[in-house]
C-alpha cells in the first residue's frame, strides 16, 4: 500500500483515492464566471464621507485639512485598487481593505438574498449597494457581505442569483462522489485499524 500526500494536507493510503478527490472537482480551482468592476466614484466617496464625519466635530477640523491635502487621495485610491470581486461556479468572493485586509467566500448556496439599495448619499455619488444575506444571518440585521460601487450591480446580482439557481438544481451528484469517496476512505482507515 503507498501513501501519497494530497494537496490539502491529508496523507492517503491509495492513490486511487486521491486522484479520484482530484478529479471530481474537490480541489481549490475553480471556473471564475465574473470579474466585477467597481466604479471610480467610490473614490470620491471614501474621500468625502470621512471629512463629512470629521467636519462635525472640533478635533476633526485640522485633521479634515490634513485628509484633503493628501492622505485622504492616498487611501481613497488604495481602497479602490484594492477592491476585487468574483464570481465562480460555488463562490462569491470578494477582497478589499488597506491596513487591514478582508477577504470573504461566501458559498452560493448559502445566500439567501442580494439586495439592491441606493439611497440618496450613494445616489448623490452615482453608486449602488448589494447587500448579501446568507443562511444564518439573515434575521440578524447584518448581512456577511455589502458591495458598494460595483459597475451595473443589477446586472451582477442577477448573475449571481442565476448562477445560485444552477448550483441548487445540479448539487446531487457532487454529494452522491463525495459519499463514495467518504466510504472508501471509511474502509481504508478500518483496513488500518485492523493491522494495529
Amino acid at each position: 500500500m503507498e501513501i501519497s500526500k494530497f494537496s490539502a494536507g491529508i496523507t492517503f493510503c491509495d492513490n486511487s483515492i486521491a486522484s479520484r478527490i482530484k478529479t471530481q472537482g474537490m480541489s481549490n480551482e475553480e471556473n471564475v464566471i465574473h470579474q466585477a468592476k467597481f466604479t471610480p466614484n467610490i473614490r470620491r466617496y471614501i474621500l468625502l464621507m470621512p471629512a463629512l464625519a470629521m467636519l462635525f466635530s472640533i478635533v476633526g477640523i485640522p485633521i479634515m485639512i490634513l485628509w484633503f491635502l493628501g492622505i485622504g487621495q492616498m487611501v481613497s485610491k488604495r481602497y479602490y485598487e484594492a477592491l476585487e470581486c468574483r464570481l465562480t461556479t460555488k463562490h462569491l468572493k470578494y477582497k478589499k481593505g488597506i491596513l487591514v485586509k478582508v477577504e470573504k467566500t461566501i458559498p452560493l448556496e448559502n445566500i439567501q438574498d442580494l439586495t439592491f439599495i441606493e439611497g440618496p448619499i450613494l445616489k448623490a455619488f452615482n453608486l449602488a449597494m448589494l447587500k448579501i444575506e446568507t443562511a444564518g444571518n439573515s434575521g440578524s440585521g447584518s448581512a456577511d457581505m455589502r458591495l458598494i460601487c460595483v459597475e451595473g450591480a443589477q446586472d451582477f446580482r442577477n448573475l449571481v442569483m442565476n448562477q445560485r439557481e444552477m448550483l441548487r438544481k445540479g448539487g446531487g451528484e457532487g454529494e452522491e462522489s463525495a459519499q463514495a469517496i467518504l466510504k472508501d476512505i471509511r474502509a481504508i482507515l478500518q483496513r488500518i485499524e485492523e493491522k494495529s
